[in-house]
């Protein structure tokens, strides 16, 4: 067993501060994200190191921080001579590839701003963000690019395609791959201060309409010590971020993180199946592997039989993220891997791990774990006050931190929403325990009060998941004219299992005798499926919206 990199929490929390980390990657006044993840690992004897696997269940490549190094600075050179000035956007969108990975470094040395969008998003979604945007390049697929309206972003001067272009090639496309291969000549890399924004991510979250969220260089020093101390990267691993480059996750976790760390990370791009997934961990012997709880209830409806066919003895940790991790998962992964999977919290406005379960911690399954050393958190009551121990309120975040976005695009407004009395409010109800874990319960606007009780779903959907019968859950607050809100209950069920008014029966009888009576859900609908983000969060406004007849509109934070 390979001992933690982080081996007393408490100590790293009297005695750490950011400037050990920054003194750790020898960082001056002038810095570059891209350079610090790639090009000083070359400095630094990992040129030959494979740095980037890469497998779309056909196709297998690896690259090396030195070839990554020669091919980032190839294409930054082509944004450089093609007018691409410091703080333009430059949107990259397609599914992950080694392309977009090269394509992610060399905007961000020539000191441009990636904008990465998910494949999934179709044209008038994704025209919305290049027009806001206000991007001036763009990297897509030649299966992709239809969706692009260069006549809606005048702004759009150069489109740059991976994949066969047509005989005909219209003004300001080019080929990705030839523009690179043709690329001449020593890159000077931009280097900026820690304020910079090297990223702009868009999440629609919970209102519909993107916004962009802006993140700085400067958090490398975070993605680097959480790397360390939550990811616990070691030299020898090969990493797993399941996140593609369209999600805050993939950038941080799936690239800038490991690669700070100077680790190897592994990219699949062959859809996901558990056959597929579980296959890849052998092929590529996958040391630490970080997916999402949507993730591991899909690989838990294929059935433990097909896992005995793989071998999985090169893993040593799990992490989730993305929504709260049920206690139900934690026993599956430590029954299949034999490996208890580790919770982590952070949102695309924070920028990278705040709260985390730790290896040199006992894990409490259900429990988002403690804040990372040099974050402070606290929960607050709506008044703002600080509470103490098992009492329910908004977790908060001390400001500034190395990773924490500088802004909401073109919104400022948006952005003083997030704070109030020097507190970054999250939106997520939580308490703490006497040992100062904390625990998600939802979010603000989830919570059900039944009665005078307010009830977070989570802990319910939790207890439902235990039952061998029961898959997914999703609990919502319905009008009750006596209670305010009484509990619904939607359900997958297992493969095998069918609903009947003793299943119904059982369901209530455990929530009673493991939470309380007034948790104990009144009505149950069993469904095909639930609504998730494609980052892997329950949407249980769209459930009720379900229960009360409203468009069931979706989210793609």
């Amino acid at each position: 067993m390979v001992e933690p990199n982080l081996t007393s929490y408490d100590t790293a929390c009297r005695s750490f501060s950011w400037a050990e980390a920054e003194a750790a990657l020898g960082l001056g006044n002038k810095l570059n994200i891209a350079q610090a993840a790639v090009d000083i690992n070359c400095e630094r004897g990992l040129r030959d190191k494979v740095a980037l696997r890469f497998y779309d269940g056909t196709r297998e490549q690896a690259f090396t921080f030195g070839e990554l190094k020669v091919l980032s600075d190839r294409f930054a050179l082509v944004l450089v001579r093609g007018n691409v000035r410091a703080g333009d956007r430059v949107v990259l969108f397609g599914r992950s590839s080694p392309e977009f990975y090269i394509s992610l470094l060399g905007v961000i040395k020539a000191g441009a701003v990636a904008v990465p969008i998910f494949e999934g998003y179709m044209a008038e979604a994704l025209n919305e963000i290049i027009q806001d945007s206000g991007a001036v390049a763009l990297v897509t697929t030649a299966a992709l690019k239809n969706r692009v309206n260069r006549k809606a972003s005048p702004h759009l001067k150069q489109m740059f395609v991976i994949g066969p272009l047509a005989a005909e090639t219209p003004a300001g496309e080019a080929n990705w791959h030839k523009v690179v291969a043709e690329a001449t000549g020593d890159l000077e890399v931009a280097l900026v201060d820690r304020e910079s924004p090297f990223a702009l991510l868009y999440t629609s979250g919970s209102t519909g309409k993107p916004k962009g969220v802006i993140l700085p260089h400067g958090g490398l020093v975070q993605y680097y010590q959480t790397g360390r101390w939550v990811m616990d990267f070691h030299a020898e691993d090969t990493a797993w971020c399941t996140a593609d480059l369209g999600w805050v996750t993939g950038i941080t976790y799936g690239a800038l993180s490991p690669w700070l760390n100077g680790v190897t990370t592994a990219v699949y791009a062959g859809g996901f199946g558990p056959e597929g997934w579980y296959g890849f961990i052998q092929r590529f012997r996958v040391t630490v592997w970080y997916t999402t709880p949507s993730a591991f209830r899909l690989l838990m409806a294929g059935g433990e039989k097909i896992t005995k066919r793989f071998d999985f003895s090169s893993l040593r940790h799990i992490l989730s993220v993305g929504e709260a991790l049920n206690p139900a998962i934690i026993r599956w992964t430590r029954g299949v891997f034999g490996i208890d999977a580790c919770d982590t919290w952070f949102m695309t406005e924070t920028g990278a791990q705040m709260v985390a379960n730790f290896r040199c911690l006992p894990l409490k399954p259900g429990s988002m774990g403690k804040p990372v050393p040099g974050i402070q958190v606290a929960v607050l009551n709506s008044k703002g006050q600080e509470l103490g121990p098992l009492e329910m309120g908004q977790l908060a975040v001390k400001p500034p931190w190395p990773a924490m976005m500088r802004g909401i695009w073109k919104d400022e407004d948006k952005y003083a929403e997030y704070f109030r009395d020097a507190w970054y409010l999250s939106g997520d109800l939580v308490y703490r325990d006497r040992e100062g874990y904390y625990w998600y319960q939802g979010r603000a606007d989830d919570i059900i009060k039944v009665g005078e009780r307010r009830v977070g779903p989570f802990e319910v959907e939790s207890k439902l998941m235990e039952h061998p019968a029961i898959l997914e859950a999703g609990v919502i607050g319905k009008a009750d004219f006596l209670q305010g809100e009484s509990i619904k209950a939607f359900l997958v069920l297992r493969p095998g299992h069918r609903w009947s008014p003793k299943l119904q029966e059982q369901l209530q009888a455990h929530i009673d005798g493991s939470l309380a009576e007034h948790m104990v859900p009144k009505e149950f609908e069993v469904c095909t499926s639930l609504p998730y983000t494609r980052t892997g969060k329950l949407l249980r406004r769209v459930l009720k919206a379900r229960e009360i007849g409203l468009p069931e509109t979706g989210a793609d934070e």
